[in-house]
């Protein structure tokens, strides 16, 4: 029998939150963002629940040859844009379009020999200070592209720092606004947290979003079940589904008496009397040792709290709430890590992320490849 870890990716909530995305942005199209093999989730799994998008975005070109072996024939958009002038031969045989966000993909694009001209989407450093032209050098670079035989189509496209707090969009959307005033072809602008919270029903009243143009939105983490903005906001806020749950079973349990310890380092104390169960489940198999005593779980359902240091195969949890709660938990039981319990109650990864001082994005990405992955609808 193997070990009794699993994790679980859930189809209909990709199509359920990829739905909530486009019902925000319903004047544009959606990109489903499926970098970082689909936030850990597996570009494969994740394929059926996400056809539905416009297209997919993504980092590399494997992942981008990944996805047209699926079968996918729409658009396949490039964020980083090529790292090396050879990607472009590529990217004209698999039809990819592709940022461009720095001088050199120009001259790569102007000394590249092809009979398709290229869909480029060309990115401004509105204040994000990562990837793109200033806005100084912005039009420039716009004209260089417009005069390429190389391109085709330019699309206009920059990346919100604030959008998920209150800082907001609106200096840089403002900046972007000005500084492509005039310019021909479609904008691209809205993450995640700018299309739930600036262009669904709330944004559509804000100040932040006056001038808000999104021809195309890039939701990422959303479309994976996880609050944008939290904790301001938890998914069931923004009526988000977790599609990725990790579950295991008890495979121990240990009658504390006031004073016992638990796990390396002695990390908790019993105060009183308690039973734990043994949870299969550790960092090798991306859960995070830095989670403390406190991080929430659930047994067969019920929420309890993680105790004690975290080990690499193992973990231990408090069974004193589910007695209370009338349930006889013991090995064998049920244990959510996130995700989805068996009875239907869901534990948020956005909390435990919190808990354990990081995000959902490094939890969903963390999972171990031992873990063994199943696709349920």
């Amino acid at each position: 029998m193997p070990r009794p870890i699993q994790a679980l990716i859930h189809t209909g909530a990709l199509r359920h939150n990829l739905a909530r995305a486009r019902a925000a942005a319903p004047d544009a199209k959606v990109w489903a963002v499926v970098k970082a093999n689909a936030y850990g989730h597996g570009i494969e799994r994740v394929y059926e629940g996400l056809r539905g998008a416009d297209g997919f975005a993504l980092l590399d070109l494997g992942e981008a040859e990944r996805v047209r072996a699926l079968g996918w024939r729409g658009p396949i958009l490039l964020l980083e844009g090529v790292f090396d002038p050879r990607d472009l031969e590529l990217c004209s045989r698999l039809g990819l379009w592709h940022v461009v966000h720095e001088t050199r993909q120009i001259d790569w694009l102007a000394m590249h020999k092809t009979h398709a001209p290229h869909r480029v989407f060309l990115k401004m450093n509105s204040g994000m200070n990562r990837l793109g032209f200033r806005p100084e050098a912005f039009r420039a670079a716009w004209a260089r592209l417009d005069a390429l035989p190389q391109v085709e189509e330019i699309t206009l496209i920059t990346h919100f720092s604030d959008a998920d707090g209150p800082r907001g969009i609106a200096s840089q959307l403002a900046l972007f606004n000005a500084t492509t005033q005039d310019l021909p072809g479609e904008r691209s602008l809205a993450n995640s947290a700018a299309t739930l919270r600036h262009m669904g029903a709330q944004g559509r009243t804000s100040s932040d979003a006056e001038g808000l143009r999104s021809d195309w939105v890039r939701p990422g983490i959303a479309v994976y079940g996880s609050a944008p903005d939290y904790p301001e906001h938890d998914a069931a806020h923004w009526d988000l589904h977790p599609t990725m749950t990790l579950r295991s079973r008890i495979i121990g349990v240990q009658q504390l008496q006031a004073g016992d310890t638990v796990g390396y380092g002695s990390a908790f104390t019993a105060q009183q009397p308690m039973r734990v169960g043994v949870v299969a489940c550790g960092y090798a198999d991306g859960y995070m040792r830095v989670a403390p005593t406190g991080t929430p779980v659930l047994v067969d359902g019920v929420r309890t709290r993680l105790v004690g240091r975290v080990s690499m195969d193992m973990l231990t949890v408090d069974l004193e709430p589910v007695r209370q709660a009338g349930l006889a938990a013991d090995v064998g039981s049920e244990v959510t890590l996130w995700g989805q319990a068996g009875n239907g109650a869901v534990l948020d990864i956005d909390e435990v992320a919190r808990a354990a001082g990081t995000l959902s994005y490094e939890l969903m990405c963390a999972l171990a490849l031992r873990v063994p992955v199943e696709v349920t609808d």
